[in-house]
């Protein structure tokens, strides 16, 4: 599957259950990076928080037979990733989001801000 296709298809999972602020972090020109991609976003609870990293590992099972080689952050849900290989998904609560401030981290990378659905 392509990285296009996958990242499309987290970001459906993650509008399923109304995550907000989705930025795509394109990071495939920078060595260092741990990833090619960050997909990020934000519930407003632990529990949205919860659901929404839920709802992108069932949808993108789903749709394109994809499990995430592994996720951690379940324990209190403030921050949640989850590992596709070349693409991480970061699902934060906003106060957790605005002090890592990962779409910062790297000047060179290309942002892509997703509008949120209603």
């Amino acid at each position: 599957m392509k990285e296009k296709q996958l990242i499309q298809t987290i970001i459906e999972g993650i509008q399923e259950k109304k995550g907000k602020k989705i930025t795509t972090v394109d990071l495939s020109d920078i060595e260092s990076a741990a990833a090619s991609y960050f997909v990020i976003c934000e519930g407003q609870s632990t529990t949205q928080v919860a659901a929404i990293a839920d709802s992108v590992r069932e949808y993108v099972q789903q749709h394109t037979g994809t499990k995430p080689f592994g996720y951690d952050g379940y324990q209190n849900s403030q921050w949640i990733i989850i590992d596709y290989g070349s693409i991480l998904v970061h699902v934060f609560l906003p106060e957790y989001r605005n002090y890592y401030k990962l779409e910062q981290l790297w000047n060179d990378a290309k942002l892509t801000e997703i509008p949120d659905v209603e």
